[in-house]
């Protein structure tokens, strides 16, 4: 069991998935967490800090160019390489290249960086979920989706933790530019680890339109027009208070008195086992309960580790850190990234049921979309929240957040539905 259970995870296919987690999560988390800390080092309010946020904006709209990529590609190493790498080397440059302005008296061209990082990003995400999905059989696509969610959130310990560490001793310059060096390793695996998966193209004599409007029209004739409508609800539900709560974390942390090294050295040390642990126990699970139930569970510990936040916001301000207080930030954020990494994994795995394999592609970025777009769309709103609030009542608006999308699952994955296929609802 041990040797069959072996020869599966230690494969070319399984190591790819690391790379395409590693690559996905690796400019997403330098957005959500490095950008707000070299903001507040640049002095710039909360509120500008929240508005920045609203340029993650592309992450839940990359539904209305993902069918563009499936029909139009350049030729030189395929349809989905080609788009891999473009993006690849697109994001290394831009990366680097904020941090050559001042954020102070250059901030709009801060954003629109940030915002093209967003795009390149989101662009990366929609053709290595179309491209893992092509190179794995249903029977691996829980194991390599779970090694990719698992990629996805430890590379947010270089730009959340050993970048913030780096910030410490060397110039912001500096730390963007070997921050986004780490992106070689994407274009590593692009040029020398991927081949371009053998599949048929659809629709290319159709017209233009049907690119977008085939994929949405199975999705609704398969589902029924009410039944679709209340699971595209239930994708911009499930994820909505967690997402909100965790809009400005790092920032929430350095204005409790933690300092970069503390950020750096405790609270990403406790998300890496964390991370790996809830991983591990999120695939166990769903083998155990099935995706259906999982959903369940895992949403209520997301529930939970919200309220850790309002917890640690109870405190108030830290004048002195102490090991004390380092021992409740780390409860707090091992709980989180614990509670984050149940949840996206069942997540992702009934999105992935939810699709038609003839246009995994483009379904699955409408549905990550979704999922996405309030968070995006509200996150840069985060910030006058906290302003007018404070950050305990603004933790416990998340939690409230969070219960809508659980009662959307009475009706998309009811407790006792056979959850092992996709299901009609």
């Amino acid at each position: 069991m041990s040797n069959s259970l072996s020869s599966q995870i230690f494969t070319r296919k399984m190591l790819i998935c690391v790379f395409t987690g590693f690559n996905s999560g690796l400019p997403l988390f330098v957005l959500l967490q490095m950008l707000p800390v070299w903001l507040t080092d640049k002095h710039l309010s909360i509120e500008l800090i929240g508005a920045v946020t609203g340029v993650m904006l592309p992450y839940g709209l990359k539904f209305l160019w993902a069918p563009l990529l499936d029909r139009y590609f350049p030729s030189f190493l395929g349809r989905r390489r080609s788009w891999m790498l473009l993006s690849q080397v697109a994001l290394l440059i831009l990366l680097y290249i904020i941090s050559l302005f001042d954020p102070l008296t250059q901030l709009s061209a801060v954003a629109n960086i940030a915002l093209l990082i967003a795009f390149f990003s989101a662009t990366q995400d929609i053709v290595l979920d179309a491209y893992r999905r092509e190179i794995l059989s249903d029977h691996e696509l829980g194991l390599g989706n779970t090694i990719h969610i698992n990629a996805y959130r430890i590379a947010g310990l270089i730009p959340g933790g050993l970048s913030l560490y780096l910030a410490a001793i060397y110039p912001w310059e500096t730390v963007f530019l070997w921050t986004a060096l780490c992106m070689l390793a994407g274009i590593f695996m692009t040029l020398f680890l991927a081949k371009e998966p053998k599949i048929d193209m659809q629709q290319t004599n159709q017209p233009f339109y049907q690119a977008f409007w085939i994929p949405l029209q199975e999705f609704f004739q398969r589902k029924g027009v009410i039944q679709a409508i209340g699971f595209l609800l239930f994708l911009f539900l499930y994820k909505f208070g967690d997402s909100f709560a965790t809009t400005l974390q790092t920032k929430f942390i350095y204005d409790m008195g933690f300092s970069k090294e503390d950020i750096a050295i405790v609270v990403k040390s406790t998300a890496l086992w964390s991370s790996i642990l809830s991983g591990l126990a999120g695939g166990v699970i769903m083998l155990k309960l099935g995706i259906n139930r999982a959903l369940w569970l895992f949403g209520l510990v997301q529930m939970v580790t919200i309220g850790g936040f309002i917890w640690l916001a109870a405190f108030g301000h830290f004048d002195v850190i102490t090991s004390a207080e380092l021992w409740k930030l780390g409860v707090v954020i091992a709980a989180e990234y614990i509670g984050v990494g149940l949840g996206t994994a069942a997540f992702v795995a009934f999105m992935a049921r939810e699709s038609n394999p003839l246009y995994t592609a483009t379904q699955l970025a409408l549905f990550t979309s979704l999922s996405a777009l309030p968070s995006k769309v509200l996150g840069m709103l985060s910030g006058y929240v906290v302003g007018a609030a404070g950050y305990y009542q603004y933790f416990w608006f998340c939690l409230f957040l969070a219960i809508p999308g659980m009662l959307c699952l009475f009706w998309v994955a009811p407790w006792n539905q056979d959850n092992n296929t996709a299901n009609s609802l």
